[in-house]
């Protein structure tokens, strides 16, 4: 037999192809082993999602039950919401799906971006409801119900007379007597001594629940959800706080005065009486601005509330999103309960997706004036964003914001259009011809988002890192919350607030929707991100001044932005889709004309924060 030998080029190219093809067959198996792990992990987030969609939907049916009919003394509701939030617990919180999560994570470099993310998502969920201590999450569930019906079955009175959170807010928005308003403001406090111990409860419990699973506490745990430790949160909204300064502080020296003024009183004060304002824990102040030749509650209480609730829909559909389906009319608690109804329900404006597919709700209590106007644009915001998610590209999982901030953002951004001169005038809610002065519009507007900032991003967002994280003592609650009134806003209680008092349980996220109320701050820039390239790159238009009516090219914007849901990475998101970072940059620019106004009102004045 005659022997070949392989010499030069010959035998590199041989070798070559003998190599090319070992690594083929290599690669071959790499891509079956990934296949068959990208199908076991389908097989698995397949009927985790049906089970999970099951479960969400009915503990969000016992849930609305429990905020639409709330009965003194009856307990069917909260009986059968705990029972069905202790079966989602139970399922999501599961040893066995946490760990078959983890395992398939160990391997997140033979899965899909769309797998990972939904099984981040089964983890997260999870480090909730943990059911390796089932008997914490059982008494977490239980405190959560029981706080929701202390909190939303409470009886307001003012001077012997029963009264509801419509009628409060009612009163400190029109009121000019100082003695009435301050027993308004009273009033609304009186629910929070009854919620300390709950509160303190929940804390153990929502803190235990989540260290289980590795998280420090719950704020971290909440923070979590945007890829952020809280030191990182903390840190932002102290940058958010502190570019935001200049113009609060303008703000707070103007209404000082202003409000004294009002009220009669001679010598300012240098701090803001918590009852002065407009707003049960002032956080918007734009009703001490009226603005000549607009009577936006004028014209809309002839209309009626059901008037509000269809020309928002009507907003959207302009925009080419769908007309609402009928079930949303049928099934939504949209307006306040009938004089002399034998039961209560919450009053705060709320928007649920409650089985993450066709069946959307809003509860609100709409009555005909500016505030519902503007909040009535605002949840059916978060009900478009639900129903565009709600497509077969977005799973069950992923049905959120790209995160909580965008929810917010979206409804505050239409809350804004609504709002604006151009598109009231195309409605004939004012004339189209009336001269209004542009200063005071953006007055009331500043007085509405930029207030908020400190409030959101500085007093409740530091008062639950402290209470969660840092473990804020029982008996320096209430102190701790004015401190941080009196930092952050410039605001002082009307007389001496005790630890007897509970006043940041007054607010509803307090209790409800713990540790995440950065969210809002958030969405504030966001919003005003969005809208700025709306209106300069979109629309053409001024930001002061636009009309989002009919502009279905403003509807592709936002489909864009809401299609994927929590599918896609929120960052990239952003600077996708407005050109920039996360920055309060298009926030400042939109309110800069007001600077010069404020400071030549405020000359001569004391500033004091």
């Amino acid at each position: 037999m005659k022997k070949l030998v392989f010499t030069g080029l010959t035998a590199a190219i041989l070798f070559s192809s003998c190599s090319s093809q070992k690594t083929e067959t290599a690669g071959t198996e790499q891509t079956a082993e990934a296949t068959a792990v990208q199908q076991e992990a389908q097989v698995f987030l397949d009927q985790y999602s049906q089970t999970y969609q099951d479960l969400y939907t009915k503990s969000a049916e016992a849930e609305w039950a429990s905020n639409t009919r709330i009965v003194e003394g009856d307990t069917t509701n909260a009986a059968a919401t705990r029972r069905a939030n202790e079966a989602f617990a139970a399922f999501t919180g599961s040893a066995e799906n946490i760990e078959k999560a983890k395992a398939f994570l160990e391997q997140k470099d033979r899965l899909t971006d769309l797998q990972v993310k939904q099984l981040e998502a089964v983890l997260y969920t999870g480090a909730n409801n943990p059911q390796i201590i089932p008997d914490v999450v059982k008494a977490r569930i239980k405190a959560e119900t029981e706080q929701t019906e202390k909190l939303y079955g409470f009886n307001y009175r003012i001077f012997e007379k029963d009264v509801t959170t419509n009628d409060i807010d009612n009163m400190l928005r029109t009121e000019k007597d100082v003695k009435r308003r301050q027993a308004a403001w009273e009033a609304s406090k009186a629910v929070g001594p009854g919620l300390k111990e709950g509160l303190l409860d929940l804390r153990k419990l929502r803190n235990q629940t989540v260290q289980s699973l590795g998280y420090d506490d719950y704020f971290s745990y909440q923070a979590s959800d945007y890829g952020m430790t809280r030191e990182e949160m903390m840190d932002l909204m102290k940058q958010i706080n502190e570019e935001l300064r200049p113009l609060y502080r303008e703000l707070h020296t103007y209404a000082r005065y202003e409000l004294a003024k009002q009220y009669g009183v001679k010598e300012v004060p240098d701090y803001l009486p918590a009852h002065w304002l407009p707003n049960r824990w002032g956080q918007d102040w734009s009703s001490m601005v009226n603005i000549e030749g607009i009577d936006l509650d004028a014209a809309l209480k002839p209309k009626g509330s059901e008037w509000l609730v269809q020309q928002g829909e009507r907003f959207y559909t302009s925009l080419g999103f769908p007309a609402l389906p009928q079930t949303f009319y049928t099934k939504s608690s949209l307006y306040p309960l009938p004089e002399g109804a034998n039961y209560k329900k919450n009053n705060h404006a709320s928007a649920w997706h409650m089985d993450l597919d066709k069946d959307v709700r809003s509860l609100m209590s709409v009555e005909p004036n500016s505030e519902w106007y503007e909040t009535t644009h605002h949840e059916l915001g978060h009900i478009y964003y639900y129903m565009t998610y709600t497509n077969p590209d977005v799973p069950v999982l992923l049905r959120a914001g790209a995160n909580r901030a965008y929810h917010e953002a979206i409804g505050s951004l239409m809350g804004l259009a609504a709002m604006q001169k151009p598109f009231l005038a195309e409605l004939n809610l004012i004339d189209k011809d009336a001269k209004t002065d542009e200063v005071q519009t953006l007055l009331k507007e500043a007085l509405s988002y930029v207030t908020f900032i400190p409030f959101s991003a500085g007093v409740m967002s530091e008062w639950e890192h402290d209470f969660y994280a840092q473990n804020l003592p029982a008996d320096q609650l209430n102190s701790r919350w004015w401190k941080l009134a009196k930092k952050y806003q410039g605001i002082v209680p009307p007389t001496e607030r005790g630890e007897q008092f509970l006043d940041p349980a007054t607010k509803t996220h307090i209790n409800d929707d713990a540790a995440q109320y950065y969210d809002y701050a958030l969405s504030y820039v966001i919003l005003f991100q969005l809208h700025d390239h709306i209106a300069r790159n979109i629309l053409k238009q001024d930001p002061h001044a636009t009309n989002y009516y009919g502009k279905k090219e403003v509807g592709d914007f936002l489909r864009d932005i809401m299609y994927p849901g929590a599918s896609a990475d929120w960052r990239q998101m952003l600077k996708e889709k407005t050109g920039e970072e996360l920055s309060a940059r298009a926030m400042i620019d939109y309110f800069q004309p007001l600077m010069d106004y404020l400071k030549e009102q405020n000359k001569g004045r004391k500033y004091t924060i």
